[in-house]
């Protein structure tokens, strides 16, 4: 994921977490918050629960890889954090990617598929 798609500091984390919208399923949770941004910014996290370092960064890289493929897709003007769920570890791509873009068409951000 490119650099200006991220979010990166500790900063935006928190206000992300404190004052964005939330929205859960079993493998990730989706935190939202508008931002003045001309695009979208993504943070991803795993907290210890996720497991060890090996599997947290497999968490990370899979929500990486599978929010790639989802960001040509959402609107602009969003901050996003994705936190890793323990379960996330033995999922594939393809299961993370509908995960989100499940999570996505919750918070408003991908147009439902019956909407084109």
């Amino acid at each position: 994921m490119q650099h200006k798609f991220r979010l990166t500091r500790s900063t935006d984390f928190k206000r992300v977490r404190r004052f964005g919208k939330s929205y859960a399923h079993p493998l990730v949770v989706l935190i939202a918050q508008p931002s003045d941004q001309p695009h979208v910014r993504v943070g991803i996290a795993a907290g210890k629960t996720v497991g060890l370092a090996v599997k947290r960064n497999r968490a990370k890289r899979l929500l990486r890889a599978a929010m790639q493929r989802l960001l040509p897709d959402l609107a602009p003007g969003s901050d996003l954090l994705l936190i890793a769920r323990a379960p996330l570890v033995v999922a594939s791509l393809e299961e993370t990617a509908a995960a989100l873009t499940v999570l996505l068409r919750r918070a408003g951000l991908i147009a439902p598929p019956d909407a084109h």
